[in-house]
């Protein structure tokens, strides 16, 4: 029996690891595209390597880590630094998903990542669910997490695909709006017998 994969994703700030957290209490194995990403840089792979040739070594921190803040800004202000690192990080990131993705032995299990639709990985999920919420619900609750400004959410917002467009793939959709951790549990475990019932047949 092929492993049962739900896609989770959402905008920044619309409580995608909460949501995760909240099914991994049902010992439904999460995949995290966000670690796999930390996970194909670390000290001594290919990618870290080859990134520190290409940027230079003052993009590796003195323990032998990516500094991954460095290299944001340094992609966000170059699209072809940019497309470069797409270029060599995606394929890494998707054959890892996909490993980690079959190793799962839970009865499904949930792939989260920010940029499914963007990257494409919802063609390759056999479910796409949505947390859902208003941009400026996105815009306050990231700028109170992340210390960011609104001006640096709201390019953020810009590069993601629109609210509208995402729920256009969205096979199920938790409305995250309301900030009742009550609400939003009872969401999950109803999506979680759904998904059970989904895996077996």
């Amino acid at each position: 029996m092929s492993q049962m994969v739900i896609g989770l994703t959402g905008g920044i700030g619309s409580g995608k690891t909460t949501v995760a957290n909240l099914f991994a209490k049902y010992e439904i194995d999460i995949i995290d595209a966000d670690v796999v990403a930390r996970k194909v840089v670390e000290p001594g792979t290919i990618a870290l390597k080859a990134i520190a040739e290409h940027f230079g070594t003052d993009f590796i921190l003195e323990d032998g880590n990516l500094d991954r803040s460095k290299l944001r800004h340094q992609v966000f202000a170059n699209p072809n630094d940019k497309q470069w690192l797409n270029n060599l990080l995606h394929p890494l990131i998707r054959d890892e998903m996909n490993l980690q993705c079959q190793q799962a032995t839970s009865p499904y299990c949930l792939l989260v990542a920010p940029l499914l639709i963007e990257n494409g990985i919802n063609k390759t999920v056999d479910k796409v669910l949505v947390i859902d919420v208003n941009p400026e619900t996105q815009v306050n609750r990231t700028t109170k997490r992340d210390n960011n400004t609104t001006e640096q959410v709201e390019k953020i917002l810009a590069a993601q695909i629109s609210r509208e467009e995402r729920l256009k793939h969205a096979d199920f959709i938790i409305d995250n709006e309301s900030s009742s951790a009550i609400k939003l549990a009872e969401s999950v475990e109803i999506l979680h017998r759904q998904f059970l019932k989904l895996a077996i047949n």
